[in-house]
């Protein structure tokens, strides 16, 4: 028995779902989004609150139960609240600067990295050492966070590069004498 799956999604004020054979879609505020759910699971819409259960007792079907049912609250958060990743840059001369829909990064490289933000996502460099990367999508959210990390990922010597805001890099002690 899915304890996550289980539990019924309440959609909040000035959010709306709709169900179509294995397509939900939600609609709140800050846009509108869907996701298709596999065959081994039952939607229902009922009262604003949506429920998952599963077809048969298959191991598939218990597995695709609580991962829906996380697919579909996410859909409801994204709508209402969005989803938030924060990157700190730590090393001399590293630095963000945005340029209408490129961000632009000084790494080390001899040339600047040049990143260009996809339609759904906002980026905003409060400080040139940070920047916050905001949208309705948790899986593009994350993808857009991991592929600037990637470009300078933290050293564990000087733990220089891009880290997430509450990542820790375990530091390492350097050459002795």
């Amino acid at each position: 028995m899915s304890r996550i799956g289980k539990r019924p999604i309440d959609l909040p004020g000035g959010v709306t779902a709709a169900i179509s054979g294995q397509t939900v879609e939600v609609t709140g505020p800050k846009g509108t989004r869907s996701f298709t759910a596999t065959d081994d699971v039952d939607l229902k819409l009922a009262d604003n609150v949506i429920r998952v259960a599963p077809r048969g007792s298959s191991k598939r079907a218990r597995q695709q139960w609580g991962m829906t049912r996380t697919q579909v609250a996410n859909l409801v958060t994204g709508v209402t609240v969005g989803f938030k990743k924060e990157l700190a840059i730590t090393g001399v001369g590293y630095r963000a600067l945005l340029q209408g829909r490129v961000l632009k990064l000084q790494l080390g490289y001899s040339h600047d990295v040049e990143y260009a933000i996809p339609e759904g996502i906002e980026i905003k460099c409060a400080k040139p050492t940070e920047i916050e990367i905001t949208g309705i999508d948790q899986q593009q959210v994350g993808q857009v966070a991991a592929e600037i990390r990637a470009w300078r990922k933290p050293e564990p010597y000087k733990g220089k590069g891009i880290r997430y805001k509450d990542e820790y890099i375990f530091r390492k002690e350097g050459k002795k004498k």
